[in-house]
């Protein structure tokens, strides 16, 4: 269903990561972990995930794009954004879509793994989980280049201290002398921490490369159920 909305903010998240805030005209019923579609054109509709929780985003639908000068399909959505904002017109979205959304009545304990700007799907799912008082036990991977694109990294912090059944473990490709997180690729660092998943609902986030890898080494070496591993990914691979 196509719905306009306007434009209430594009707020830097890290280098050229952008967090941006959607009102739509009428309300939006997702489900955590779901995604909607910036209409670009007639045929032209480009795909992102719902950072904000259903239970708690006010009306309004949060996006995080991640959109380097390489990245074309992402950078001219959000400078079609930054259009809107700028002279007050309408962008429309078609939404809710996906059917990798968190499964709320498992009380498996959950493992979200995010690469980039995936982490836009994994924060809904995580938010839905802590407002809706879960007590699974959540472990979110969040891999990324370097530390400064793990823009969420002190909030995800707080919240793994105040949640005793949250545990946020960061991955970083590159780092730094001071880094105190784990290096190289997310999935190998899931592989090297858990002995078994297949007691494990497992989200992921990411290329679908990633996704594709992450369903083949689980499965294959940790016992993880496919029938338990969610990803939008896994509706076209």
């Amino acid at each position: 269903m196509t719905i306009k909305c306007k434009v209430k903010s594009i707020e830097p998240l890290a280098s050229n990561t952008y967090q941006i805030l959607l009102h739509p005209e009428t309300p939006v019923a997702f489900k955590a972990g779901q995604y909607l579609m910036v209409e670009m054109g007639e045929k032209d509709k480009r795909p992102f995930s719902i950072a904000s929780s259903p239970c708690r985003h006010e009306g309004e639908l949060e996006l995080h794009i991640g959109a380097a000068e390489h990245n074309a399909y992402a950078l001219e959505v959000v400078e079609a954004m930054k259009q809107a904002l700028q002279d007050g017109s309408d962008i429309n979205i078609d939404a809710p879509h996906g059917d990798a959304w968190v499964k709320e009545e498992s009380e498996r304990p959950l493992l979200l793994i995010a690469g980039g700007t995936g982490f836009s799907y994994v924060r809904s799912i995580l938010d839905h989980c802590i407002s809706r008082n879960k007590s699974n036990e959540i472990y979110l991977y969040w891999g990324a280049k370097d530390d400064s694109q793990l823009y969420a990294k002190a909030e995800l912090l707080a919240i793994a201290e105040e949640h005793s059944n949250v545990h946020f473990i960061p991955v970083v490709e590159d780092a730094q002398a001071d880094w105190q997180g784990k290096v190289g690729n997310v999935l190998q660092a899931v592989e090297s921490d858990f002995e078994s998943l297949a007691d494990y609902d497992i989200y992921i986030a990411g290329r679908f490369e990633m996704a594709g890898a992450a369903r083949e080494q689980f499965t294959q070496n940790k016992e993880a159920s496919s029938a338990n591993m969610y990803a939008d990914a896994y509706a076209f691979i």
